[in-house]
């Protein structure tokens, strides 16, 4: 699918993933209708480095969690550009909590991080299918994690939220063809803040070593790494729908993974 002059929603893009993610389509020309739930400042400078690409942008603040600002976010991308080609899940939440800690994880825990993983991307998808049943074609690519696939991760509701996310793509690939296509990516442990502020300085350091040291390529992943495989199934993979490209310098193929986002 040719991005160029296209619209892209992207959602959770004041940072990490999302906001490599915006920069990257900016860069080949898509407009992007930017998301953010509290950081602003972070959603406005991403709006900043995308628009050096001489595309134009729209920031949202929307909660994904909610079914009404889903349909906001979708509504100002079409106010603006009358169409809607491309949608990326990327918001996300979770509670840090060590699996073996069965009394860490609450009811509500649960809840609030299935809103916003595995119903917040249900909501998105479905604010956005219409403009992209009427235009002819969709993309829409899922942020799910290596979690959804190994059980690993920072908390088993994250763990189980990814999963849930993963089927979930299998479900609307079949039910959105022929326009829209649908897929998933499952990143390991992602470089950066949001892990680090989760897990603290030296855990993050250590955990990062190990992912590095056991993984077949011997890396992990970046903010933009992830994002130019998201841009794959945006931008090419005409022919591909409810696939999961597993993105952990193939960490995954160890029998007990190290991996943890």
């Amino acid at each position: 699918m040719d991005i160029e002059h296209g619209v892209a929603v992207v959602t959770g893009s004041s940072s990490g993933v999302g906001a490599a993610c915006a920069r990257q389509l900016a860069e080949r020309g898509c407009h992007v209708a930017i998301n953010y739930s509290r950081n602003e400042d972070g959603a406005r400078r991403t709006e900043a480095a995308c628009r050096e690409f001489g595309v134009e942008t729209v920031v949202v603040k929307a909660d994904v969690a909610e079914d009404e600002d889903c349909r906001a976010l979708a509504a100002a991308a079409l106010d603006k550009w009358g169409r809607i080609d491309a949608l990326v899940n990327n918001a996300g939440t979770t509670k840090f909590n060590p699996h073996p800690q069965l009394e860490g994880l609450t009811k509500q825990d649960f809840l609030d991080i299935y809103a916003v993983n595995a119903v917040g991307a249900y909501q998105m998808t479905r604010a956005v299918a219409p403009a992209m049943q009427r235009g002819g074609r969709g993309s829409i690519v899922n942020v799910a994690s290596i979690a959804a696939v190994t059980g690993v991760g920072s908390s088993i509701a994250y763990a189980a939220s990814k999963g849930a996310m993963v089927t979930m793509t299998l479900s609307l690939a079949r039910a959105l063809g022929p326009e829209i296509r649908v897929n998933a990516v499952c990143p390991g442990f992602i470089q950066g803040d949001w892990l680090e502020q989760g897990l603290g300085k030296e855990r993050y350091a250590a955990a990062k070593a190990a992912v590095e040291a056991a993984a077949p390529l011997r890396l992990s992943t970046t903010a933009d790494t992830v994002a130019e495989a998201i841009l794959y199934f945006v931008a090419g993979a005409d022919v591909v729908t409810g696939e999961t490209l597993i993105l952990d310098g193939g960490n995954h193929l160890n029998t007990a993974p190290l991996t943890r986002r």
